[in-house]
């Protein structure tokens, strides 16, 4: 069992800016790529916002290009999403992810809200 844990969430205006941590175990982190997927409020599929690698290769989705920043720090073990210039738009639960060995791990996900 993969057990990722992520924080950060929070109510923000738009333009604002949060910063999420997803925290997985040492031999996950350093092995397998982690991703961040959101589920807005009455859609069904989980969108990929952006996921780094081990080696620290990023790809952002059209969505958080330019204004999302993902990172990893190698002495925590932990991935943060930085987002700015946050819209409505961006209003959802963001859900750290990884996939072993073909199955994949979910955190319990954090909620995000842009509003005035």
């Amino acid at each position: 069992q993969v057990q990722l844990v992520e924080s950060g969430g929070g109510l923000v205006q738009p333009g604002g800016s949060l910063r999420l941590s997803c925290a997985a175990p040492k031999s996950i982190f350093r092995t397998y790529t982690i991703n961040w997927y959101r589920q807005a409020p009455g859609k069904q599929q989980r969108e990929l916002v952006a996921r780094i690698g081990s080696g620290g290769t990023t790809y952002y989705a059209d969505s958080a290009q330019g204004r999302f920043t993902i990172s990893r720090d190698n002495a925590k073990n932990t991935v943060y999403l930085q987002m700015l210039s946050l819209k409505s738009e961006d209003t959802a639960v963001y859900y750290c992810n990884t996939k072993v060995h073909l199955v994949d791990y979910w955190g319990q996900g954090t909620q995000v809200t842009v509003s005035s």
